[in-house]
Parts: structure tokens; C-alpha cells; sequence
């Protein structure tokens, strides 16, 4: 495959010999939500009306939540998903990861974590926290952090496929075209382009 092949179209490459990694590898859009807000509820229940947490502290660790996925989104993606090995192993694990996106990045079929991906890390992530913050605190904060997440996702796969009309979403589409099509050493983030502006790897100039 070329090394800057980039495909505008809603169209996917095969992967795996095996169909049921391929079959793994590939999510309609919407299955997330149904994977993810029964656990965002369960979470909240949990903080609500198991553990009668205080409303301020309820917020605020919902809030802080949020903040933290916005720091493991831009650190994943620009840390993890853009680590490109010199193995050809590596190099093959980094096209499954992430690499097929940037050749298809109108695949309609790649563009949300499948949940053979995105169950696992879910789990690491909540026995960090829970380790962290313990059974009360880490039940609001992981609302916040998977409400994060999800943000992330649907914004992920609405900026590639849908027309965006206010200014505040067609500057979030923007920012990851550029990412896609201008340098894809910077606009890590993708539901927000904050981190970005503050560690310095937004786009420069009158027409970033």
C-alpha cells in the first residue's frame, strides 16, 4: 500500500484472514451508546442512591471525570495510536490501531472503538481509579470519564459524516480535518482541540 494513500470514500480494507477478528474490528456507530449509557446510569445510580453523595461533590467528580478523559483522549491518540514502531509486527499492529484510519478515514465501520477495544480499556482504566478513589468517589468519576468518552466517539464519527453548520462544531471538524489532510504530527485532540492550544501542538497561523 503507498505510504500516503489517503481514500475519500465510505469504503473499508480487510484486515484479518480470520472473519471473526475482522468482524471484531468493525461497529456501527451506534453501539456504543448501547454498550456505554446503561453503565454511565448504572455508575450514576450508584453515586446518587447508594452513596448519597453531597450534589457539589457529585458535580465535581462527574466534572473532574471529564477533564481526565480530555487528557487520555489527546495522550492516547497522540502518544499511543500515532507511536509508529520499526518492527514490521509493530508497524502491522499500528495500521489495526490506528494507521487504517488515516488511509480511510471515511470508513463508516472504523470510526468508533469497536468494544472488543474500548471493554478493555474501559476496565484498566476503572481499576486505576478505583484504586485511586476508591468504590464511592470512583462511581461519579468514571460517569464523568465514560460521558467523556462517548462525547468523543460520536463527535469522532460526526465530524466525518455529517454536515456541520454552527461555528463551534465546524471549528471542531476543522481542526480534525487538519489533523487528517494538513499534519497529522498535531490536532491530537478530537473533541476538543484545548490540550492542544495548551501544550502547543495546534496549527499555527491566520487560517489554523
Amino acid at each position: 500500500m503507498p505510504k500516503n494513500f489517503i481514500s475519500n470514500k465510505d469504503e473499508t480494507v480487510r484486515m484479518f484472514d480470520n472473519n471473526f477478528l475482522e468482524a471484531c474490528s468493525k461497529v456501527h456507530f451506534s453501539i456504543p451508546l448501547f454498550v456505554y449509557i446503561p453503565v454511565i446510569l448504572a455508575f450514576l445510580y450508584r453515586a446518587i442512591f447508594l452513596f448519597d453523595l453531597e450534589f457539589m461533590k457529585l458535580i465535581s467528580l462527574i466534572v473532574l471525570g471529564i477533564i481526565i478523559w480530555s487528557v487520555a483522549e489527546y495522550m492516547l491518540h497522540r502518544f499511543v495510536f500515532h507511536y509508529i514502531p520499526t518492527s514490521k509486527l509493530g508497524q502491522k499492529i499500528h495500521f489495526i490501531f490506528h494507521g487504517v484510519h488515516h488511509d480511510y478515514p471515511s470508513d463508516s465501520r472504523r470510526l468508533v472503538m469497536p468494544p472488543s477495544v474500548s471493554l478493555p480499556l474501559a476496565i484498566i482504566f476503572f481499576l486505576l481509579f478505583y484504586a485511586i478513589l476508591g468504590k464511592i468517589y470512583v462511581a461519579p468519576f468514571m460517569t464523568g470519564f465514560l460521558t467523556g468518552y462517548l462525547f468523543y466517539d460520536m463527535t469522532h464519527y460526526a465530524v466525518h459524516h455529517f454536515n456541520m453548520h454552527s461555528k463551534f462544531w465546524l471549528a471542531i471538524k476543522n481542526h480534525h480535518m487538519k489533523h487528517h489532510y494538513k499534519d497529522p504530527a498535531k490536532g491530537f485532540g478530537v473533541s476538543s482541540p484545548i490540550w492542544d492550544k495548551i501544550i502547543g501542538t495546534d496549527f499555527a497561523g491566520k487560517n489554523k
